[in-house]
């Protein structure tokens, strides 16, 4: 009794280990027998969360991924209405809807899910570039064709048993050699503004110049024409003080003049005069050394 009891309770063990199976919270369960999925004849049975049983040996079971899924499409060509190319960078949030469905048209494989969803959006990318531009993509427009994508890809990706949650675009370039002509082009606009720019400011520097050169002429014939007048006033308030100073005294008049004379021909020792001795200028030596001789 004893031998078989330890012969017994090992097969037992074994077969109940092979006999249970766990489904975490995240996943979802199907079980295949020989093949073919357990269930009715249209649906697969699908096991939740918890403690499960199934025949030893037989039965495979097959755990599927219940969360929230991400898909990274990168680098998508499109042409726009406008025919120019963009690169869209853009991603999918999705979720297994019928397991059943989605193990059949799959395989259990969520890289192939992956593969036949980027398809569907970039095909609906594709569809919704073509009707609009790029500033209606961008920024007009840019929520109404995300929720009319999201809603075009979810209805197709029913055949394939997924949920598609949202859809978004994350960025927009333009191809290399778009954006280079691109570039080129905004260059040439920018040095064409900034010609024109350069063009205005000669033009009124020009102008400023000009008004400031007839100002500046204004002003020194204003202050020569002044000058000239008070020159005059002052020459002839000169001449009246020479004038009067002659009429009172003119020999001494006379002597003074000549004493500025000499005292301004000969201001330096290293001074030389060449004049002849029967000159005008020496009258007043020649008076002078005729008053002292006996």
């Amino acid at each position: 009794m004893r031998v078989l009891l330890y012969i017994v309770l090992p097969i037992v063990l074994i077969v109940g280990y092979f006999s249970v199976y766990t489904v975490y919270q995240t996943e979802r369960a199907l079980v295949s027998v020989l093949g073919k999925l357990s269930g009715d004849m249209d649906e697969a049975n699908v096991y939740g969360p918890g403690l499960h049983f199934k025949i030893p040996l037989v039965s495979q079971v097959i755990k599927l991924d219940a969360r929230l899924q991400t898909l990274d499409i990168k680098d998508s060509r499109i042409v726009t209405i406008e025919k120019k190319d963009v690169l869209v960078n853009s991603f999918v949030k999705w979720r297994v809807r019928d397991f059943s469905r989605f193990y059949t048209a799959t395989g259990g494989f969520y890289a192939r899910a992956d593969d036949l969803l980027e398809q569907k959006v970039s095909d609906g990318l594709r569809a919704q570039f073509g009707r609009s531009t790029i500033s209606e993509v961008v920024t007009e427009n840019r929520d109404t064709i995300m929720k009319e994508l999201s809603t075009q890809i979810d209805e197709s990706a029913h055949s394939l048993g997924i949920e598609v949650v949202d859809v978004r675009i994350k960025r927009i370039d333009l191809p290399d050699e778009v954006s280079n002509s691109v570039f080129e082009r905004m260059r040439a606009e920018r040095e064409q503004v900034a010609a024109g720019h350069r063009a205005d400011g000669e033009k009124r520097s020009e102008e400023i110049r000009a008004r400031a050169d007839e100002e500046a002429a204004i002003i020194i014939a204003t202050a020569e024409s002044g000058s000239r007048v008070t020159r005059g006033k002052a020459e002839a308030a000169t001449a009246g003080v020479y004038g009067k100073a002659y009429s009172k005294d003119p020999d001494f008049y006379a002597f003074m003049r000549s004493l500025q004379a000499y005292q301004g021909s000969f201001n330096s020792k290293d001074d030389i005069f060449i004049l002849s001795p029967n000159s005008e200028f020496f009258d007043y030596f020649d008076k002078a050394g005729r008053s002292s001789s006996p």
